[in-house]
């Protein structure tokens, strides 16, 4: 999924994002990856619950507190961001110190990362005698895990029930809680049960109890020998680096949190060294650091300053004030409606202002000028009059633009619209979006335009990323996803258009409903709902198949072993019938 003509500005790599829901788990987002270029227009399209918006909002840390990434990279490629500076005070120089004296004491126990790799594996294969085996203990966690998970299927349910009208329902569904608690007390203490046997066993295993004795007492005294060793004048080198990318990972906090953080990356390399983590290469240095707060690699240094650069992993950041450098600052969220994005009690000028003086620092008088110059580019008639004027007195589409203003306030690098033009009239849609691209030929930026409203995509994407139950099913520039579409839900999609009906023809609508994402899907989601579906769409997940070195789809209708099937008539000259809906 390259493009050799501009540059990667931000990078998704098989992201998972998760929830947590009344005691189970929702897959929101199953393993995305998709690039984003600088000054493009990407669409992000598909049905409600597909995981567009709680995709996008991964980019700004704007997701609930039970949603969390759970696997994968977020790789924003901003130099500025990512430049870092670290003023060489009395506190950072004496935190470098200790950091590389501790560093240097650490890394004798690299001398005996083998030797300590296996005393780890003889305690584990001990653990698993005295215990269950981990086939058993797996088996075990499954059964327990559908009976939770069974429990609180009925426990949602009975909530939702009327006590005045559903009495019986409540009753049954309370006794049914009732034998769930009871079998999984049961199922808990028969593992129990199970682990006190296998412990008894061990115990009276005294052959084998002798022979770990030995082979134990063998590696401790083998190991203490080894890491009673000198380290190399080359590893106290690599320390030093480390030292000084451990200032400069931690020095934009303040000094409680560089103190804090400091013992934990400490903790983090120490145990890296002890089982023998190669710090020399960049992956898995990185790796180490971003269990605490993201690496920033040493460049060079001053007799005033640390410089070095970091990889910006959206995926990874921890705190506040980092995601203050980002969110609004680099990438920048227009919302659906208006109204939950202004506060109507403040005047429109001082909701700009304020962006603007947070995030730049500026006097209220070079914030004054500045909002009424965006106020005057996103098409506010005499901004000078309207600057008093509270949310209340201007129209949807003028709150819309105010939206804008304060989104565009400090230029970022990316404007994310999720769904901007809904809650407006057709003719005032079509005044946002062309408003929203006049302003990219300007300020640069890249937008990412989530909708549903595939003619919204024809005229404002560059590319279309086309998703489905939390996965990127189809992707390509909007040519090709319009006119050469090679997913069945995309052609349905296109299908339900309503300006693509002919005259005395059924709408199109597709049948059934998206998968459950509490459920692990098996095979293609879209399956159950495709007409075209194979039967290996049941058994096995498509892998994403290139069409063209811009056009990807995830479909086994692409294998080469498959059956040929053609798109739908009924968006077979969607070339012409879109020119004359959309004005293409």
């Amino acid at each position: 999924m390259e493009n050799n003509e501009k540059k990667v500005l931000l990078s998704a790599q098989d992201v998972h994002l998760q929830f947590k829901v009344r005691g189970r788990t929702l897959n929101a987002i199953r393993g995305i990856s998709l690039d984003i270029y600088e000054e493009e227009s990407i669409a992000i399209v598909g049905e409600s619950g597909s995981g567009k918006s709680v995709f996008t909002k991964c980019f700004t840390g704007m997701n609930d507190n039970n949603g969390y990434i759970s696997g994968g990279k977020i790789i924003f490629n901003d130099p500025e961001l990512s430049d870092t500076h670290v003023n060489l005070s009395t506190d950072i120089k004496r935190l470098g110190k200790t950091a590389y004296s501790k560093l240097n004491e650490y890394s004798k126990l690299e001398l005996g990362a083998e030797t300590y790799k296996e005393i780890l594996n003889l305690e584990s294969e001990k653990k698993e005698r005295a215990g269950l085996s981990s086939d058993e203990l797996e088996a075990e966690k499954a059964k327990e895990k559908d009976l939770v998970a069974d429990r609180t299927d009925a426990y949602n349910l009975k909530l939702t029930l009327d006590p005045k009208k559903e009495k019986d329902k409540i009753k049954e569904l309370s006794a049914k809680i009732k034998e769930y608690d009871a079998e999984i007390k049961s199922l808990r203490s028969k593992t129990k049960a199970l682990e006190a046997e296998h412990k008894k066993a061990l115990q009276a295993d005294q052959s084998y109890l002798a022979t770990y004795n030995q082979k134990m007492a063998a590696l401790k005294s083998k190991y203490q020998h080894e890491i009673s060793g000198e380290i190399t004048e080359e590893t106290k080198a690599r320390n030093e680096i480390l030292s000084k990318e451990i200032c400069l990972s931690i020095g934009r906090y303040d000094r409680k949190q560089r103190i804090s953080l400091q013992r934990k990356l400490l903790n983090a390399l120490k145990q890296a060294m002890q089982l023998g983590v190669d710090l020399n290469d960049e992956s898995q240095r990185n790796a180490v650091f971003d269990t605490v707060a993201f690496r920033v690699a040493y460049l060079d240094e001053t007799e005033e300053a640390l410089h070095g650069t970091c990889v910006l992993n959206l995926a990874n950041v921890k705190f506040d004030e980092d995601w203050a450098q980002i969110r609004g600052k680099r990438i920048a969220t227009v919302f659906q409606d208006p109204m939950t994005s202004l506060n109507p009690i403040i005047t429109i000028g001082k909701q700009i202002t304020s962006i603007i003086i947070k995030h730049q620092g500026c006097s209220e008088v070079d914030a004054r000028r500045k909002a009424l110059e965006l106020m005057h580019k996103v098409g506010i008639p005499n901004p000078e009059k309207r600057f008093d004027d509270y949310p209340f007195q201007y129209s949807g589409g003028m709150r819309q633009r105010i939206v804008i203003a304060i989104a565009l306030s400090c230029q970022p690098k990316i404007l994310i619209c999720d769904e901007p033009t809904t809650a407006l009239d057709v003719t005032i849609q079509a005044q946002i979006l062309k408003l929203i691209k006049d302003l990219q030929k300007e300020f640069h930026y890249t937008i990412v335009f989530i909708t549903h409203d595939l003619g919204v995509v024809a005229n404002i994407a560059d590319r279309v990323a086309v998703l489905y139950a939390g996965q990127i099913v189809e992707l390509g520039t909007v040519e090709e996803v319009f006119y050469e579409p090679k997913h069945p839900y995309t052609w349905a999609l296109l299908s339900s258009l309503p300006q693509l009906t002919q005259r005395n023809t059924k709408l199109y609508s597709i049948t059934g409903t998206p998968p459950s994402l509490y459920n692990e899907v098996v095979g293609d989601a879209f399956a159950p709902r495709n007409p075209y579906c194979l039967k290996i769409d049941t058994l096995e997940e498509p892998p994403m198949f290139k069409i063209s070195d811009t056009h990807y789809a995830k479909t086994w209708l692409l294998d080469p072993d498959a059956p040929k099937v053609e798109k739908p008539d009924a968006i077979d000259d969607i070339h012409g019938k879109l020119i004359r809906a959309f004005n293409i």
